[in-house]
């Protein structure tokens, strides 16, 4: 069952993704031998404070977390080793559209979906955590637009292959699609 969490900057969507992701760990690691989760970040640290930003998440995600810095090769990953833990946890997805739009600029739509292709023949739950950009503003930049419309494309393609849809605003999840895990 995977999840995609939607929000704004700083609505709290990571961090109800990683506690979501601590549920499903807790619970397999006392019927299952598999007891860590998959972090998979698509940032880049291209600057010092994006590598403090990156130290800093590292520190809260804690030991049950293994780490892996893909910020493109995200379907590849999916398909590479799932089955060694328990839940996969993307985070984020803008960030990886970001890269693609910019090191394949002319495959975005192939890309998008070769993730949900991806996604649907991964059997270990994943959760992706994505910024909603297309309830804000018109962006002045045609660029700007063009993130926004294929933000928006690859959120509703994410989702169909979703059995739940989370948008976190301010703090609060609130479900689209699905329910809470118990």
């Amino acid at each position: 069952m995977h999840t995609l969490v939607l929000g704004g900057a700083k609505s709290g969507k990571s961090a109800f993704a990683l506690e979501m992701g601590r549920r499903i760990i807790s619970a397999q690691s006392i019927s299952e031998s598999r007891s860590r989760g998959l972090f998979v970040a698509t940032a880049q640290a291209l600057d010092a404070e994006m590598e403090e930003r990156i130290r800093r998440h590292r520190e809260e995600r804690g030991k049950e977390w293994e780490t892996v810095e893909e910020p493109v090769n995200v379907p590849e990953l999916l398909r590479g080793r799932p089955a060694e833990y328990s839940v996969i946890l993307i985070d984020c997805l803008t960030l990886w559209l970001s890269n693609i739009m910019h090191h394949y600029p002319h495959h975005i739509e192939l890309h998008c979906t070769d993730l949900c292709h991806a996604l649907q023949n991964t059997t270990v739950p994943v959760i992706m955590v994505s910024n909603e950009v297309g309830m804000g503003i018109v962006p002045e930049s045609a660029q700007g637009r063009q993130f926004r419309d294929h933000a928006g494309r690859l959120h509703q393609q994410v989702a169909g292959v979703c059995a739940r849809v989370v948008l976190t605003v301010a703090g609060i999840p609130m479900f689209m699609k699905g329910e809470d895990i118990a």
